[in-house]
């Protein structure tokens, strides 16, 4: 921030884990904040209809899981009586209690609020439209665009039924239809189709690439497209949807698998998760010197500033990976830039985490993205069939692999699968970001027993030295 005594006026849009933690943090450095955002409290996508409501039906699916698995050892519990209307309700309580939380402290940050729909009138400044038609203008010295995307739907589905649902009304929790098919193995698929399975619904996941979770190493993928091979009705792999009719009594729906062969199947609901765009839409930005590429992103420098100077760019509208965590990230170098700190996105992992049963987590350079770019890895995997905690969870269903430079040990990547692998990544992420070698993982002393010692474990199997494993 420059030396003036007049602060620094911001305006962020967008109240999403990118918009109001850049928000809070551009206040906590002295700055005249002013977010806009089109909910009452912030919170954006993730909050409202995304990362949290999603994680909290998964949490419900997983305590069932663990209900029937418990049978193994002993225990065994009644039929699980599902109340609809209370899940829901729970759900959106849980949404209601953080975004209030935020709410508050939005308040205790001094960060103004303006509730509407914002589009730039020039390069400093924006016209807020409210739910009443009337118009806010407001000046600023820089402006952070923080609005987020949306569920993408094809025009094949977009036939105007109540019966075919994107991520937000899947998340509604309307019901639990019968049969749900749902289009599209990546993350957002398989977890609703986790959450669906586990309230009684008989899924199908129909995929047009030849395996589930794209992107994932396949060794990493294995375990999770085991469970969903048992929690389903079927998995459609190298197969698409041509063709999707509203009839009595559902949907019908008609494959053609890699062969050209057709088929056709009725289902209750479908469920279209084949990706995001960006809401770079109808922001006014032609009238500043903002640059949107032919997908929609905003195009942005290393500190998230676009070309117009005054205008910075973050989380999903800005480009992939389009993940709550990196929005919250470049927020903070935004801020930054802003404030004349020297700071830029430079991040060496950047964690993903798929919320199924189990999960699958990775980090760093990825063992598909080490063949592609011709770089030379050693890898090791410890399989949790060898861990002591896993198995009194009864969760051997595991692994826990990281690739090394073969020259130096350097710790390149990491992958986990297996119960709470998104909160076992962390410790990955930052071995990569500090340079840490093979040796430093295995000389690292983890508490025993637990799920983390993997990570040690997986290390001490790249010298030969796991106690536990002995890999041939």
């Amino acid at each position: 921030m420059s030396e003036s005594t007049t602060p620094t006026r911001l305006v962020v849009i967008g109240g999403g884990p990118g918009g109001y933690p850049a928000a809070f943090y551009a206040a906590a450095l002295g700055m005249d904040v002013t977010l806009i955002d089109e909910e009452e409290n912030p919170g954006g996508v993730c909050l409202y209809r995304g990362c949290i409501p999603s994680k909290a039906l998964l949490h419900a699916a997983r305590v069932m899981r663990e209900a029937a698995e418990s049978e193994a050892f002993g225990i065994t519990f009644s039929k699980p009586k599902i109340n609809l209307d209370k899940l829901r309700s729970w759900k959106d309580g849980v949404i209601a209690k953080m975004t209030g939380g935020l709410g508050q402290m939005r308040g205790l940050r001094k960060v103004k609020a303006v509730r509407g729909h914002a589009r730039f009138t020039g390069p400093q400044s924006v016209s807020v439209e409210n739910a009443d038609g009337g118009t806010e203008e407001i000046a600023f010295d820089y402006a952070i665009l923080a609005t987020g995307s949306r569920p993408t739907m094809l025009p094949l589905f977009d036939i105007g039924s109540d019966r075919v649902w994107d991520s937000t009304a899947a998340l509604e929790l309307r019901e639990a239809p019968k049969r749900l098919l749902v289009v599209g193995g990546g993350y957002i698929g398989l977890e609703m189709t986790t959450v669906y399975a586990a309230l009684g619904s008989k899924v199908s996941v129909v995929e047009m690439l030849p395996h589930l979770l794209p992107g994932a190493d396949r060794d990493l993928v294995a375990p999770l497209a085991k469970a969903v091979g048992h929690i389903t009705e079927q998995v459609l792999l190298n197969t698409k949807v041509i063709e999707l009719k509203e009839q009595r009594g559902g949907l019908k729906v008609t494959f053609q698998d890699k062969k050209d062969e057709t088929s056709s199947d009725v289902f209750d609901a479908v469920l279209v998760s084949i990706g995001r765009r960006p809401n770079s839409e109808d922001l006014g930005l032609d009238s500043t010197a903002v640059v949107v590429n032919d997908r929609g992103f905003v195009e942005t420098d290393a500190q998230r500033r676009t070309a117009e100077p005054t205008v910075f760019a973050i989380g999903d509208v800005a480009g992939e990976p389009m993940l709550a965590h990196v929005a919250t990230y470049e927020g903070k170098v935004a801020v930054e830039a802003i404030a004349g700190k020297k700071t830029v996105f430079d991040a060496r992992a950047i964690p993903a985490v798929v919320f199924t049963d189990p999960e699958v987590a990775w980090t760093g350079l990825t063992e598909g993205e080490a063949k592609e770019q011709d770089i030379p890895v050693k890898i090791a995997k410890f399989p949790w069939g060898a861990s002591g905690r896993a198995t009194t969870l009864a969760r051997n269903d595991g692994v826990t692999k990281i690739l090394a430079d073969p020259e130096t040990e350097r710790v390149l990547g990491v992958g986990i699968t297996g119960v709470n692998a998104g909160d076992l990544i962390a410790e990955a992420v930052l071995a990569i970001e500090m340079g840490a070698t093979i040796s430093d993982l295995a000389l690292t002393i983890h508490p025993h027993p637990t799920l983390s010692e993997t990570v040690m474990e997986a290390a001490e199997v790249y010298h030969g030295h796991s106690p536990h494993f002995f890999a041939k």
